[in-house]
């Protein structure tokens, strides 16, 4: 086929298909300005001809979209396809992306030896050590505590550490507030995937981590060997994606790369402290994309769940603290784990350089130093909480019809403790409990005292739940 010849008709379909998948790939502006100029000319089975306007269009489209082009090309044309630019009144046209031009533009976007490819997380000066994915041992699964809070993003990410790639849950984008273990599970993935398969690329890094490498790698001509490097990824974890926000050139070059991650079914897991839709001055295509996956927010977790997290950090200090001190730190501690991190210390702390020992009155002490302690008003609801967590009956079953020993129980003493401790109705106080009506109710508060004079058990079980409510 002569040079001037448009592309024989059994490739022009193909060529179609691969704009239709440019043009997914980038906003509507991007492909008129970038991609609809170009012209295919030919291709032989090896080499892809296209002519583009001029040289600058070669130099922006390999500087900026050669890592979402190139797999795109390899795909339709075959994997061994090479793209050469034609240019007009040009003496000879450019094999860029793996063609056969020459020069320093070539060497630069066609390399296939990974080996030469610079590691952004190596500091220049320093020996070059074996790839490193920048996760904290101490931050797994065995260290997280499970609960209503964060049960969707931990459940998916057991799922992805077992097939990372191969779930729907790509990308996982795990959101919620400062403090809440967003970083924690998403750590805890990678460090998940690689006792699975310690060959695997897994790596964590922060936006701004990101953003300072690639600005860096720009300024020193390097952009060609950070593109590649993140592209080498198995696994690729982000934190604190929002952090990108009016930071275009930074978002462009991490579209590239995410859309190459993907299309090659690899893993992404982003972090945030908002829901995809409520991202600001981040690009469109972007953000369409993060939603393409699972997202999974994480909420404040409740007292059973800051119960666990209290007596899991407490056994990994050894620290050794009462029940009373445990239901203390979590219904004055609102919702964030820092927050439980900072008393814990606190107190180890004072029980260790001061000699004292972890009384309630130290963690009342230590606590108004950190939060805000709040007189909290005795209600219906909190002695039902606290009487399911002292008797270790689940508030689900306390509240419905079932009436062994044990839960029937329960179920009086909290209605006695109700009538003694609020003013709510003893209609209101059945209603709460399960539906129970007034009659039943005054039965409780008739025969809970009788027990607490006869059987010294549930006296100690009614003081100690009256003891936590104070």
């Amino acid at each position: 086929m002569a040079s001037g010849e448009i592309l024989d008709e059994r490739y022009r379909a193909v060529w179609q298909h691969c704009l239709s998948l440019i043009k997914d790939q980038t906003s509507d502006d991007e492909f008129v300005k970038w991609f609809k100029p170009i012209v295919p000319l030919s291709f032989d089975g090896e080499t892809l001809r296209i002519r583009v306007p001029d040289q600058g269009y070669v130099q922006y489209i390999e500087q900026n979209y050669i890592s979402m082009l190139r797999p795109i090309i390899r795909e339709e044309f075959g994997v061994k396809t090479k793209l050469h630019y034609a240019i007009p009144n040009a003496t000879a046209g450019v094999g860029f992306a793996g063609g056969t031009g020459s020069g320093q533009q070539q060497a630069l976007y066609s390399q296939t030896d990974t080996s030469t490819i610079k590691n952004p997380f190596i500091i220049p000066g320093i020996k070059k050590v074996t790839f490193d994915s920048q996760l904290n041992p101490e931050l797994s699964f065995a260290n997280h505590i499970e609960g209503d809070c964060n049960r969707l993003a931990r459940s998916a990410g057991i799922s992805i550490s077992v097939a990372p790639g191969k779930t729907s849950f790509n990308p996982l984008f795990i959101y919620g507030g400062s403090g809440l273990g967003k970083t924690h599970i998403a750590q805890a993935i990678g460090l998940a995937i690689k006792e699975r398969d310690a060959n695997c690329k897994v790596l964590y890094v922060s936006s701004n981590r990101f953003q300072n490498q690639f600005q860096t790698a720009a300024w020193r001509g390097e952009l060609s060997d950070f593109i590649q490097f993140y592209q080498m990824i198995d696994v690729l974890i982000i934190d604190d994606i929002q952090e990108l926000a009016g930071k275009p050139g930074t978002q462009n070059i991490f579209f590239n790369i995410f859309s190459h991650l993907r299309m090659l079914g690899k893993q992404l897991i982003l972090t945030s402290d908002r829901p995809p839709v409520e991202l600001t001055d981040i690009e469109e295509r972007l953000i369409t994309r993060f939603k393409w996956g699972l997202s999974a927010q994480l909420t404040p977790p409740d007292l059973a769940t800051k119960v666990g997290i209290i007596r899991h950090k407490c056994g990994k200090m050894g620290l050794e603290i009462g029940e009373e001190v445990v239901q203390f730190l979590a219904q004055n501690i609102k919702a964030n784990v820092r927050e439980i991190e900072g008393a814990l210390t606190s107190l180890e702390a004072h029980s260790s350089l001061l000699g004292k020992r972890i009384t309630l009155e130290l963690a009342k002490s230590v606590m108004r130093d950190i939060v805000r302690i709040e007189t909290r008003e005795i209600t219906v609801d909190s002695i039902i909480e606290l009487t399911c967590s002292t008797l270790k009956v689940e508030r689900e079953v306390l509240l419905s019809a079932k009436r062994t020993r044990e839960v029937a129980q329960a179920r009086q003493i909290a209605m006695y403790l109700c009538k003694q401790h609020t003013k709510t109705p003893l209609s209101s106080i059945g209603a709460a409990l399960g539906g129970k009506n007034h009659a039943t109710v005054l039965h409780a508060c008739k025969t809970i005292p009788n027990l607490i004079e006869t059987d010294k058990i549930i006296r100690q079980q009614v003081e100690e739940i009256e003891r936590l409510l104070r």
